[in-house]
């Protein structure tokens, strides 16, 4: 095959990425107090746009914030102890910066994949695959 062949049959193949970071906004949370609980109304809505597991964010966030918590029912968080938008938007920042972001080309466009036991984050805009913490 040639290489005019080659790159014209690579072209076809790259998938069609807006490589815009700026169209990636994470929501503002949503939280208010209830008894010693925070309350996270829109977790679930956060966790979709991240394209990420419930559970993994939530994790990371307990971790973050040094606390306890779970997702109730109808899919809010709640996070034992007080906190607020703030702190949990900057929570959620880390969480980005470690979890969704390309390290490579600063797209969001990615992955978490799990390989030989360790957890990796795969890019679809670039390709590059990095590895990452629990």
């Amino acid at each position: 095959m040639e290489y005019d062949e080659m790159l014209d049959r690579a072209i076809e193949e790259t998938p069609e990425i807006d490589g815009t970071s700026e169209r990636f906004e994470v929501p503002d949370p949503e939280v208010r107090q209830e008894g010693n609980a925070t309350v996270y109304e829109n977790f679930q809505a956060t966790c979709s746009r991240l394209g990420r597991e419930d559970d993994h964010v939530m994790k990371f966030l307990q971790n973050d914030l040094g606390t306890s918590g779970h997702i109730d029912e109808s899919g809010r968080a709640r996070l034992t102890g007080e906190f607020g938008a703030d702190r949990i938007a900057a929570a959620l920042d880390e969480y980005v910066e470690e979890f969704v972001i390309c390290s490579e080309c600063g797209l969001p466009d990615t992955k978490l994949e799990r390989e030989q036991g360790a957890l990796l984050l795969r890019c679809e805009a670039c390709g590059a695959r990095s590895a990452t913490s629990e």
